[in-house]
């Protein structure tokens, strides 16, 4: 049994699922003020239920969100370590389901680039990046300035869509940062699909992965940050 999942009552339910629920749980960082957006909501953010409602995409029209689980981990191939997201939702539309994985940002960084990562060579690493850009329809090793929490998060995304025969998949950006902190990493991740990323806006990623692949990047409400 993959996954047994539990009803949360309030934000501090979220607490307890980090990797470090002391280090991780601060207010004006990602992990609780994405905690205490989510749970104050009836359904979406409304900063999230925005540029769905606009969207004009067929596959994600009048989309309602069914359930979210925090700290949703996916595995895959080339290692032990999963893509641990900070929210799955299951969502439908008039298509059929669609697989969203939300990750939450303050200030922090997307962590480190592809040749960070790929600084010490092992054949699971290889393994894992070739899965990683099959599954998003890359014929090609991305700059190595990308960030490599981008590709599996957005791969996560598709593979659960597949688990779920989903009609879309989403990565879906929820930043608190009143800097746009990693804006310029998400605008660089979009390009491989050959799309110039907008704030607010749904866009198609490509077209050869096996679920369609979204992209948007979500400016969160600013008073969630003193939760």
């Amino acid at each position: 049994m993959p996954h047994i999942l539990a009803f949360t009552s309030g934000p501090q339910d979220w607490q307890a699922l980090l990797a470090d629920p002391i280090k991780h749980w601060k207010s004006g960082y990602s992990a609780r003020t994405l905690a205490h957006s989510w749970e104050a909501a009836n359904g979406f953010p409304s900063e999230v239920a925005t540029p769905f409602a606009q969207s004009t995409e067929p596959l994600l029209a009048n989309i309602t969100p069914l359930l979210a689980v925090p700290e949703f981990k996916v595995p895959l191939p080339g290692g032990v370590r999963a893509s641990q997201n900070d929210i799955f939702v299951l969502a439908r539309s008039s298509s059929g389901p669609v697989s969203i994985m939300v990750e939450g940002k303050v200030n922090e960084s997307f962590g480190p680039t592809l040749d960070e990562w790929r600084d010490e060579a092992s054949p699971g690493k290889e393994e894992r990046l070739s899965f990683l850009l099959h599954s998003l329809g890359l014929g090609t090793i991305p700059a190595g300035s990308i960030r490599y929490q981008l590709l599996h998060r957005a791969t996560s995304a598709i593979i659960t869509g597949e688990q779920y025969r989903a009609a879309a998949a989403v990565l879906l950006i929820h930043s608190f940062s009143q800097e746009r902190t990693g804006w310029s990493d998400y605008e660089a991740f979009s390009r491989l699909f050959g799309v110039d990323a907008e704030i607010g806006s749904l866009q198609r990623l490509g077209s050869a992965s096996s679920v369609p692949l979204f992209g948007v990047w979500i400016v969160g409400n600013p008073l969630f940050l003193r939760s």
